[in-house]
């Protein structure tokens, strides 16, 4: 069959028309939804890929500041300003290759950088204290450590400090020998044992009754003796002690066998100011992973990230409304609703939702206040409806339905209910 031109066929519609039930666009009819269309949400995804891209180089440089400063913080040591026989420095002159070798035979070894942590360490219990740069010592802190009862071994000590710690000998007034190459020459039998050593550096006039060894020029470079009910050793030179020298000849067998009297030694490392540089720690103090510079550039950078928050931000104005271009059926958003209800199997859920909306359509109609009683609600709903109180209760207020069936004459019941409510 021909259709004439400008006629429509059953069931089509010419452009610009529109069918009975449909909608033209920017138009609502009662009892419909407004939806966003697919155009709005393209628009909306585009604005964020804007602002992505408008932050992510600002986000990169905030990124790549922050690594920095943590592998600076991690790899660069707080500067000391004597690392000397300290046992946490890997450097030439410090002694971490010892306090990892005491530590592997079973020894605590606790370095600290303040005189005040070591006379408090020491008096915890039994303890060898090693005091490395004694002439760093101020005389409040020589005075300090003549009162701890821990066994003492200075490295290399002036006639001030042998004056305060171990005022029974005295410093022999010859020319250092720092790495000399010296035998033992007596019956200590950690000295003995261990054979030459590079000992070196200071000699000292021993009292009697005291040991000494590597002797040079008649005076010992390494006393030790018993004074105060403590064992007080001496060393003129601390280089045995060192990274560098520690595996040459007996120097280390010399050390281990000097420290092996007690399990917990203290190691002091006095520095320069006389304040401490650093507080007391467990094996070997070792650094901070993030030092007190790089705390100050994360601040840097904090401040720095909000002044450029600020200078970016937008400022927002008053919300505008705008006109949704696509009309959605009231019908189909609660079919919508009732689809993912029974999809998650929610008719608790389900229940609430029908017994809330029933109660606030009927809450004015009993005059009753928005938050009264459950017993008030239902004593007043029963008297209008002429039903049992109980049963009431039951419908508004009671368990979820167990099952679909269940949920739909739960429906049923409430519906039924608002009618009788509403007729009285």
């Amino acid at each position: 069959m021909t259709v004439p031109p400008g006629t429509a066929q059953p069931g089509t519609a010419q452009p610009g028309t529109a069918q009975p039930g449909t909608a033209q666009p920017g138009t609502a009819q009662p009892g419909s939804t407004l939806v966003p269309s697919a155009t709005t949400a393209a628009s909306r995804g585009t604005d964020g890929s804007a602002g992505w891209r408008r932050w992510r180089g600002l986000l990169a440089v905030v990124a790549l500041c922050v690594l920095v400063g943590l592998l600076v913080a991690l790899l660069v040591p707080p500067y000391r300003p004597n690392s000397y026989l300290d046992p946490a420095s890997n450097g030439p002159l410090g002694a971490h290759a010892l306090a990892d070798i005491l530590t592997e035979r079973g020894h605590q070894v606790i370095g600290t950088y303040s005189v005040s942590a070591a006379v408090a360490d020491a008096a915890s219990g039994p303890a060898t204290l090693v005091v490395t740069s004694p002439g760093l010592l101020t005389a409040a802190q020589r005075t300090a450590l003549a009162r701890v009862r821990a066994d003492l071994l200075l490295v290399a000590p002036g006639a001030a400090t042998l004056a305060a710690l171990a005022p029974a000998t005295r410093l022999a007034h010859i020319p250092a020998l720092p790495a000399a190459y010296l035998r033992p020459g007596c019956d200590l039998t950690a000295a003995r044992l261990a054979g030459p050593a590079n000992i070196g550096g200071l000699g000292y006039q021993p009292p009697p009754g005291a040991i000494g060894c590597y002797r040079f020029d008649g005076h010992p470079a390494l006393v030790r003796y018993r004074a105060g009910g403590r064992t007080v050793t001496i060393i003129g030179s601390g280089l045995p002690l060192t990274n560098s020298f520690l595996a040459g000849d007996g120097n280390a067998a010399l050390a281990l066998n000097l420290l092996s009297q007690h399990r917990r030694i203290i190691w002091l490392v006095p520095q320069p100011s006389g304040r401490a540089a650093g507080r007391s720690g467990r094996r070997a103090a070792a650094p901070p992973l993030i030092t007190r510079t790089a705390w100050l550039v994360v601040l840097q950078l904090a401040v720095a990230v909000l002044l450029a928050v600020i200078w970016r931000a937008r400022r927002f104005g008053p919300l505008i409304a705008e006109r949704l271009p696509v009309v959605v059926r009231a019908a189909e958003t609660v079919e919508g609703h009732a689809g993912l209800y029974q999809a998650r199997r929610a008719r608790g859920q389900a229940a609430t939702a029908l017994r809330e909306a029933m109660l606030g359509r009927v809450m004015p109609v009993l005059e009753l206040p928005a938050d009264a009683a459950p017993e008030a609600v239902a004593r007043t709903m029963a008297a209008r409806a002429r039903r049992d109180e109980r049963q009431v209760t039951e419908i508004v207020y009671g368990p979820a339905p167990a099952s679909d069936a269940d949920l739909v004459r739960l429906a049923r019941s409430l519906d039924e209910l608002e009618r009788e409510v509403r007729s009285q």
